[in-house]
């Protein structure tokens, strides 16, 4: 596969490394700040592209890795589709539901593959306990819980754009905590309400929220909380618990840590205690899960189906952070 990057920040380097390790080719990149640009280029042996024109016309490009800010996305998604280029996009997906809608149908119309950047779909620990689910070993979920609980300090705000909604959209959920919410839907199904309260700017000079807690009932019946933050000191292991009638299991980082279920007969839980997550340094992550999704949406282009984390994935989660937000903003309870 042959990538071409558009925005050079912190994460795009993870995508970087990530192509090198899988060996696909990053051979082009594009950044509004050229300098930032050129330098990044250099670093990882790719070509500069002054515009996003020449990046996304170019013949040698297989599809168009989005690592910018949300509120720039759609625009350089549908330019690309345009051009004839399959689609990877950072998450949040976008920072409205009418603007991820429109990059699903723009992709559809063309044909074209769009993928969702949501790593921790493809850990090891998510694998063996979505099967898990599946095959009943939980029982019926009853709880479903996620906490991000991280620290970031002010430096990371003073940064343009960060923790503003016009940029990002939000601040710790939207940023930090959307991946916990999508893994709660991927294992407990679709959110039906949720009540929120926040706190804006607690601990940071910022716009938007840095705590937020939502008690949510899921379509199933099942109840759960998602809290998110970046104000908690040090800064902790993200952590979503699962409770079934007929036990428990307890995801922290990208590990499973805890698998306590009556009679179970089934695969060994892979049990463990070291793990890798973003709680106090954002680049603390592992890129093992990132290079698995890169894999399949270079296998999504060549046999031409869908990938596994979709528009739609990546939908259905910026409308429960949303909700959220709304329900906060609001002070009431919010029917999705």
């Amino acid at each position: 596969m042959n990538v071409g990057l558009v925005g050079t920040g912190a994460i795009a380097h993870k995508h970087a490394e990530s192509y090198q390790e899988i060996g696909y080719n990053l051979v082009a990149v594009s950044d509004v700040i050229e300098e930032k640009g050129r330098q990044f280029a250099d670093k990882f042996g790719a070509e500069f592209a002054p515009t996003l024109k020449e990046l996304t016309r170019r013949p040698d490009v297989d599809y168009v890795d989005v690592c910018t800010f949300p509120d720039s996305r759609v625009g350089i998604a549908k330019q690309a589709l345009a051009d004839g280029k399959h689609v990877l996009v950072q998450k949040p997906i976008a920072l409205t539901l009418d603007a991820a809608q429109e990059m699903i149908d723009a992709a559809k119309a063309a044909g074209l593959r769009f993928g969702v950047v949501s790593q921790h779909r493809f850990d090891e620990s998510t694998t063996f306990l979505i099967k898990a689910i599946e095959d009943g070993r939980l029982g019926r979920i009853i709880e479903a819980d996620g906490y991000v609980k991280w620290h970031r300090p002010q430096s990371y705000y003073d940064h343009p754009g960060k923790g503003t909604w016009a940029a990002e959209g939000g601040g710790a959920l939207i940023n930090q905590g959307i991946h916990t919410a999508d893994m709660l839907l991927y294992f407990a199904g679709p959110v039906k309400e949720v009540f929120a309260n926040w706190q804006l700017g607690v601990a940071h000079r910022m716009e938007s929220e840095d705590m937020v807690n939502a008690v949510i009932r899921y379509a199933s019946g099942a109840t759960g909380v998602i809290q998110a933050s970046t104000a908690v000191v040090p800064g902790y292991p993200e952590r979503i618990e699962l409770h079934g009638t007929k036990g428990s299991a307890i995801l922290q980082g990208d590990r499973l840590t805890a698998w306590d279920v009556e009679d179970d007969s089934g695969e060994e839980a892979p049990v463990a205690t070291a793990l890798d997550s973003g709680a106090a340094d954002p680049m603390a992550i592992s890129i093992e899960p990132i290079k698995r999704q890169f894999r399949d949406f270079g296998d999504a282009i060549t046999n031409h189906r869908k990938p596994f984390c979709a528009g739609e994935e990546g939908y259905a989660a910026l409308k429960l952070v949303l909700s959220v937000y709304q329900s906060a903003r609001e002070d009431r309870k919010i029917t999705l």
